[in-house]
């Protein structure tokens, strides 16, 4: 693994990690010469100002309204721009981009389970290429985890019961550290990990080697017609007692109680184990809950598959 210039400063090896590494050398700029000037002047003042005899009276001390005005404004100053500079890089990391890649991961005590869009299955290692955009797509099978990797300079909670996205964009080749950050049992200083970063060509080889694993997509399907869901989902559809799924993902759902909502992750995710929490216009309240009946991992290929059905425009 490469090291950094700065000591105990983890590699940069993501686009982002630029932007956070110039953010945090500007709070501890800002910490560093504040602490240095407050403590000047105090010493300054200790010294200057110091009694010299002990019957000798202080001067009374006139407020100025100049002063207090600045010492307020230029505080206030600073603090917003380190507001609106954090707030930047966070809402930069918390959208993923459209054309991201795709990678599902479900922590479990105590590892990473992680699997492609095409099929490939790891634990505690995910291998991605450079200049790519990998966005995560993560969730948990027991207890609250957190996937961080320091050189990429990204963290998240994974949370039960909801769906944690996260991307980044590798710019070195090399092997970085994989944590889990959040305290999730006995065993949680094992749950570490490694992010292989590969160029392109070498990247597409290693996929070419696993190329005989199932994707996330056909195993979603294979769960779909298992549980009967095409009997009212059809995915153009056909069934008639709940709607259709093609071309579902990414639009916006009109409900019963007249609000609509964005069909993601979570609303796909929530429609199967609590399907009566956001009924969709014009359906009724006919469909079962599978909670406890499908796994996380099982919930993520149901969502891939889901995704998987896209409207095709017809031929002209």
């Amino acid at each position: 693994m490469q090291s950094s210039w700065v000591p105990f400063v983890p590699p940069s090896a993501s686009t982002l990690s630029g932007k956070v590494d110039a953010l945090y050398f500007y709070l501890s700029g800002v910490t560093i010469f504040f602490t240095l000037l407050i403590s000047g002047v105090l010493i300054f003042f200790v010294i200057k100002y110091r009694r010299r005899n002990p019957y000798e009276i202080p001067r009374p001390v006139a407020g100025s309204l100049k002063l207090e005005t600045l010492w307020s404004v230029i505080p206030f100053i600073i603090a917003m721009t380190m507001f609106a500079w954090g707030a930047q890089i966070f809402f930069e990391q918390s959208r993923p981009p459209s054309n991201a890649v795709e990678v599902y991961v479900v922590g479990k005590q105590w590892m990473w389970k992680i699997q492609h869009t095409t099929g490939q299955r790891e634990i505690n290692e995910l291998h991605v290429p450079v200049g790519r955009r990998i966005k995560l797509v993560m969730g948990t099978e027991d207890v609250i985890h957190d996937f961080f990797i320091p050189a990429f300079r990204i963290k998240a909670d994974v949370v039960p019961g909801r769906y944690t996205t996260l991307w980044f964009e590798a710019t070195k080749a090399g092997r970085y550290h994989l944590f889990c950050a959040e305290y999730c049992g006995m065993n949680h200083s094992g749950m570490i990990g490694s992010v292989v970063v590969m160029e392109p060509k070498d990247f597409d080889e290693w996929l070419s080697g696993s190329s005989s694993q199932q994707s996330p997509a056909i195993a979603g399907q294979q769960i779909y017609e298992t549980l009967g869901c095409a009997s009212c989902h059809g995915p153009t559809g056909e069934g008639g007692r709940g709607p259709a799924l093609a071309g579902v993902f990414g639009r916006q759902v009109f409900l019963n109680n007249g609000q609509n909502i964005k069909a993601d992750e979570a609303y796909i995710r929530e429609s199967v184990v609590n399907p009566q929490a956001k009924l969709v216009a014009g359906f009724g309240p006919i469909m079962p809950t599978f909670q406890g009946q499908v796994s996380e991992e099982q919930l993520m290929q149901i969502l891939a598959f889901i995704k998987s059905l896209q409207i095709r425009p017809p031929n002209p």
